[in-house]
């Protein structure tokens, strides 16, 4: 698989043409995407939830790994916009994995594909389908490997942004399984660019990165002093599925140091605001009572999901944002 090259995300005259990775747009870029994110918060609740801003576009979800949540949010998102939405779970047997995705895709280019939105292990897959589309055909990353989940990313700016408006006062904490999190990734990358005050990355040693502090985190092992101060908590799943072996001692011994309880969460600011990129594992991560509790805007995120996916795709298809 090749290297992401963010470059190919615009065109030559710096219009976003895929959305494939948080680094390397602007500050302005990602505020556009949230702004825009407002006008579609409500459709929900709307007797008509749709508009016809996609109507006679095709977007075909291409999962090649699954992910109920995060398909279904880009369903509701596109059809939302009136576009005709086709999911895909796509399973490949064969160990040539770059060829095995072109072939799929230029069959779907073929049936007048016009958005693809594409999720799968390997690190680069969307990066690797943009390059090979015609320049009227966009991709949108859902996650690939360990490298990033750039929409995830936006939705959790998104949820911030309604508690926290002012992103420069603001210290985050994420905690967790840093090292296997491509949300991590993308979070880090997007706070930075909204100018948060400090992101601090609190997880086991073996679950954190070498160098990561070249991201413009600090680091450490203690979720006791690291919590202090904190205006945003931000959990993440450990992530056995993608271990190589043990990295932790035990379950029970993780959650007793790094699991949030309510306990822990006093050491952070009163009004901090605890997140979740989901699925939660009760009990491992973070307690039922915390991830259900007043602070928690765990299920904020899940319906802001739908919101700021329409923005993406909207400005995507209408080809009109710009890098800078």
């Amino acid at each position: 698989m090749r290297a992401p090259d963010s470059s190919i995300q615009f065109d030559e005259n710096g219009h976003l043409k895929h959305f494939l990775t948080v680094n390397g747009l602007t500050r302005k870029s990602l505020v556009n995407i949230l702004d825009t994110a407002e006008s579609f918060i409500n459709f929900g609740q709307r007797e008509i939830k749709k508009v016809p801003l996609l109507r006679g576009k095709t977007l075909v979800n291409l999962f090649f790994e699954p992910s109920t949540r995060t398909r279904t949010t880009f369903e509701i998102a596109g059809k939302r916009l009136s576009a005709d939405v086709i999911n895909l779970n796509a399973s490949r047997m064969s160990t040539t994995k770059g060829e095995s995705i072109l072939d799929t895709v230029r069959t779907l280019e073929a049936m007048h594909t016009d958005l693809f939105i594409v999720r799968d292990k390997a690190s680069g897959a969307a990066h690797l389908i943009a390059a090979h589309l015609p320049d009227h055909i966009k991709v949108i990353n859902a996650g690939d490997g360990r490298h990033s989940h750039p929409t995830q990313a936006m939705l959790d700016m998104f949820t911030i942004r309604q508690k926290k408006p002012d992103f420069s006062r603001l210290k985050v904490a994420i905690v967790g399984d840093i090292l296997h999190s491509r949300v991590a990734r993308s979070q880090i990358h997007a706070l930075n660019i909204l100018g948060v005050d400090e992101v601090r990355v609190i997880g086991p040693r073996t679950l954190i990165p070498t160098e990561i502090e070249k991201m413009g985190v600090t680091t450490t092992s203690d979720l006791i002093g690291g919590l202090e101060g904190i205006d945003v908590i931000i959990m993440l799943r450990i992530q056995h599925e993608r271990m190589d072996g043990q990295l932790i001692p035990s379950e029970q011994e993780y959650f007793q140091r790094y699991g949030l309880t309510e306990n822990k969460l006093q050491l952070a600011n009163e009004d901090a605001i605890v997140m979740h990129p989901g699925p939660i594992n009760r009990g491992l991560e973070i307690a039922s009572s915390v991830a259900d509790g007043s602070r928690s805007v765990i299920l904020n995120q899940v319906t802001n999901g739908i919101a700021v996916r329409m923005s993406i795709m909207a400005k995507l298809m209408g080809g009109q944002e710009k890098r800078s």
